[in-house]
């Protein structure tokens, strides 16, 4: 089926996890004439629950695209997990919709999810609609529920239909104005609806002032209901039972009658590459432009790249080219997605969410484009919640290295929020998540994948060394062999630079007693020892080296003599120059409810940490600056979670290196002098 670029509505189903999304999302499909059989989340037989971890765990772990038609609309839909360890994806998702649908509990109410997704669709600029779920459920209390939503987000939360009959049925209070329901009453409601959309258009205040609602035509009345929504004056309530379809066919008529089309909503920032701004029209016309919000590694498709068209139109056989790539990519196959199901289409106009297969040089948030007179066009980067959660990792079975590389690749490909990390000097193959539980998933998912499996423990800290005074260092390199000997003398001095200052290597030599062509070989030798440390086995930084004296033999001297007598004298004055470890340190915001502060307070000073202010945010959370020893927090994302409830969130980022107490450089260099015996 085809259709116009004003018939379609996109959509992400959001919220906290377990208010029924993905029930939702099936009873949706189903009322549209998607499917014709519902799955339960409980069977694992859901269009959204299609990965064997999603059935495992029985709650969705990635978003799922799937649409239907309802009337002339054409409705594209995005079910997200409400979990935050598998946050990426959803917040991804919500880069490709003009509506966000916070999906409430109704026995829960209020959760930290539910201000969590309405905080982040409001950021993006979204049309925010709150649905009420299981409404027909005993003890949900729908009007003290209504209250609470309006006190949390603001009076623009309104409801445009009701629940009636104890919940089993939901009646439009928008266009009509008879009916009974379970509290408040259509005429109420219809009325509070229509005050607060008249005021954002004069010329509709004055006549509904002058005449009434009478002399308003549906279009005025659609266009101010649509400024409101763009402006976040107006956040509709509506009502469900996704288990027995209560309010579902009313849910559809409000997306296709009120909620914003691609032509209507507030399009992402695009820029040109000189920064100004790039003004994007719903145009079928224009050059192409599409963003990828999501990327699949399908076992039987290939590499797959999900994106939103926001202008242009793109057809099989389109030349598109990838971000500033010079090089474009002809469009083989062009997918609309249902799940896991992929359904090829012809075309995808502004609005479609679409796909292509294994094009290789595609990536999450690339931008596709048709014009070669644009060399770069950017889109503004999504902000993403850091992943400090850490594991390193090795393969259980030797000769997998390049397996678990590979398999590692792909699927940060698949989750902006999911990192690897290769660090050289700890040899150490290192991935990111935002918990536990996140990286527990990705790790299960690399072995059913791609059959790679791992051990893992917690990722060594990057320690440094340094020196807090001055010493000098000697050191005579002889050796006979019977031939040609070896030698070389190496007099040096060494002091303390400032926190960052790196590492500086003077020649203070005079009347030629080491001919310049050594001096290399004498700098080669101390970076070889600064590489392996001199108290903990950690890289020394932040010292001047300055070598001034020292002897040579015509015959006998060689650059293997000058690296072993500079690396030699310049451990020799390392330890007479009062060597110290430094840790990082770094800056910690903690975002939490403000019930839990004497506990995360108390926790955060267990950990070395020094507060360093608090910042009450609206809805009641408070956020904590602090910074603390990295080495501390290796287990942070647990703890919060355990003292929060799963409501606490943070971010870290390196703030700089400083001393360990005597305590802790103890601990690190007797666990390293073993090995160093050994050696």
């Amino acid at each position: 089926m085809t259709h116009s670029t004003e018939s379609i509505r996109n959509i992400a189903l959001a919220g906290h996890a377990g208010v029924g999304k993905t029930t939702l999302f099936e009873a949706l499909l189903l009322a549209g004439g998607a499917i014709q059989t519902p799955g339960t989340v409980e069977r694992g037989n859901t269009v959204s629950d299609s990965d064997a971890q999603e059935k495992a765990r029985v709650h969705s772990i990635d978003s799922c695209i799937a649409h239907l038609d309802h009337g002339d609309c054409h409705l594209n839909l995005i079910d997200t997990a409400g979990y935050a360890d598998f946050r990426g994806a959803t917040l991804a998702s919500l880069s490709a919709v003009e509506t966000a649908v916070i999906v409430v509990n109704a026995i829960n109410g209020i959760e930290y999810g539910t201000r969590r997704m309405m905080m982040h669709a409001h950021k993006r600029g979204l049309a925010r609609v709150l649905v009420i779920n299981k409404i027909d459920f005993d003890g949900a209390n729908l009007a003290a529920l209504v209250d609470a939503l309006r006190e949390e987000f603001g009076n623009e939360c309104l409801p445009v239909n009701l629940p009636a009959n104890r919940g089993n049925r939901v009646l439009d209070c928008f266009f009509h104005t008879e009916g009974a329901t379970d509290f408040s009453s259509l005429a109420q409601a219809h009325q509070r609806i229509l005050d607060q959309v008249v005021e954002v258009d004069e010329t509709v205040m004055d006549r509904y002032l002058d005449a009434g609602e009478s002399a308003l035509t549906p279009q005025q009345l659609h266009d101010a209901f649509e400024q409101c929504l763009r402006e976040g004056h107006l956040v509709p309530i509506c009502f469900v039972s996704a288990r027995t379809g209560a309010g579902v066919p009313e849910l559809l008529d409000v997306a296709a009658r009120l909620l914003p089309n691609p032509a209507e909503g507030n399009p992402p920032p695009f820029a040109r590459s000189d920064g100004t701004p790039l003004k994007i029209s719903a145009d079928p016309a224009a050059h192409v432009i599409a963003d990828v919000f999501k990327i699949v590694n399908d076992p039987f498709v290939g590499k797959l790249g999900v994106f939103r068209v926001w202008q242009g139109t793109i057809r099989r056989d389109s030349q598109l080219l990838v971000d500033d790539g010079r090089k474009p990519f002809k469009v083989g196959h062009l997918f609309r997605l249902q799940g896991k199901t992929h359904v090829e289409i012809e075309a995808a106009v502004p609005g479609d969410i679409a796909a292509v297969a294994k094009v290789e040089e595609i990536h999450f948030d690339a931008v596709l484009h048709d014009s070669h007179d644009e060399d770069l066009i950017t889109l503004a980067p999504l902000a993403f919640p850091s992943p400090m959660f850490g594991l390193a990792l090795e393969p259980r079975h030797k000769g997998q290295e390049q397996k678990l590389s590979n398999a590692l690749g792909r699927l940060a490909e698949e989750d902006p929020c999911f990192r690897v990390e290769h660090h050289k000097e700890l040899n150490e193959t290192v991935v990111r998540g935002l918990s536990d539980l996140h990286l527990k998933v990705m790790l299960e998912r690399m072995r059913e994948r791609y059959g790679v499996e791992v051990d893992s423990h917690p990722p060594r800290i990057a320690y440094r060394e340094t020196i807090a005074g001055q010493a000098e260092g000697h050191h005579k390199h002889k050796k006979q062999t019977g031939g040609a000997g070896q030698f070389g003398e190496v007099f040096l001095r060494i002091e303390p630079l400032e926190r960052g200052a790196g590492f500086e290597f003077v020649d203070a030599v005079k009347g030629g007693v080491i001919p310049g062509q050594y001096l290399p070989a004498i700098e080669k030798g101390v970076r070889q020892a600064m590489e392996h440390g001199a108290v903990a086995g950690y890289p020394l930084q932040d010292l001047r080296v300055t070598v001034y004296d020292g002897k040579y033999h015509p015959v006998d001297s060689k650059e293997v003599a000058f690296i072993s007598a500079g690396k030699k004298a310049f451990l020799d004055a390392v330890g007479k120059a009062k060597p110290i470890v430094l840790e990082p340190i770094v800056n910690v915001e903690v975002a939490i409810p403000e019930n839990s502060v004497g506990d995360v307070t108390g926790g955060l000073a267990s950990k070395r940490a020094r507060i360093l202010g608090t910042d009450t945010q609206r809805g009641g959370e408070l956020v904590i600056k602090a910074q603390a020893p990295l080495a501390e927090l290796t287990d942070y994302p647990t703890e919060l979670k355990s003292m929060t409830g799963g409501r606490g969130r943070y971010s870290l980022d390196l703030s700089h290196y400083e001393a360990v107490p005597p305590t802790v450089q103890k601990q690190l260099s007797e666990a390293w002098k073993p090995h160093v015996e050994e050696e």
